[in-house]
């Protein structure tokens, strides 16, 4: 595995150093979002092809990881059509001033690359383990991985659809799956993960492979996910009133009275 997921690295470089020089011609930082996806990707067909085991289960967790990685880029592409840089790169790029260029390509391009290689460590090590038979933990797994990929992406279609409706503008997403958390995508996302590490368990050593989802959890709840989300709204009282009544992460019924 270590062999494959060195090549791994070395392509995900020269992938993410090829967005980064595209993202400098377009000037704008946030096509690494679109960059995210589609490097998982690339992941396992690399993994695919240089581990040469071509499992059912390396066939399938693949053929997920597809399916995923082309929805997410497709609708970022989609969100981002016709706006400007996302507030949060545009942020950075007045900050860093003449070091812009430089923190671009190592805080926002490398880092990302390193950060897409944990959370992709499950998909390296089934791609790259010996065949056994499908099981229960794979019915299991494939479960999880589709209730997250569809709460992922109905809650990015109904946000999608509540922002380009021109009377909502100024207005909070609150109806639909955002009744019961305040980031269902985030959710979906994590969720899914989740799932594709089940779908190793039946492989000798695979527990090592919880780095993984452990990565892409701390991400969203602890770093670029829900608190740098959240932080320009902290200071609106709608959103405080969401906030009481909205758990965070989890789907649950809204709070009364709260």
């Amino acid at each position: 595995m270590i062999r494959v997921f060195l090549i791994c690295g070395g392509a995900v470089l020269l992938y993410m150093t090829g967005w980064f020089i595209a993202a400098q011609i377009r000037g704008r930082n946030d096509i690494a979002d679109v960059a995210w996806g589609l490097g998982f990707i690339l992941v396992a067909i690399v993994s695919l092809i240089s581990g040469g085991v071509f499992s059912a289960r390396g066939l399938l967790v693949s053929g997920l990881v597809l399916t995923w990685g082309v929805r997410l880029a497709l609708h970022i592409h989609s969100r981002n059509r016709g706006r400007g840089e996302d507030p949060r790169y545009l942020k950075w790029r007045e900050e860093w001033g003449k070091w812009f260029v430089m923190r671009s390509f190592l805080q926002v391009f490398m880092l990302q690359g390193v950060l897409l290689l944990l959370v992709a460590v499950p998909i390296v090590f089934v791609n790259t383990a010996a065949s056994r038979p499908l099981g229960w933990l794979d019915l299991l797994g494939l479960a999880i991985w589709l209730y997250g990929f569809c709460f992922e992406t109905i809650g990015d279609w109904q946000l999608l659809k509540f922002i380009r409706d021109p009377g909502n503008k100024g207005r909070l997403m609150t109806s639909g799956l955002w009744r019961y958390t305040r980031h269902p995508n985030y959710f979906g996302e994590v969720t899914l993960w989740w799932g594709i590490w089940l779908m190793t368990l039946a492989l000798p050593g695979s527990w090592l492979t919880i780095i993984g989802p452990l990565t892409i959890t701390f991400l969203i709840l602890k770093v670029s996910g829900i608190p740098m989300l959240e932080k320009p709204y902290e200071d609106r009282a709608d959103f405080q009133e969401y906030k009481r009544h909205t758990s965070p992460f989890f789907p649950l019924p809204p709070k009364r009275g709260a």
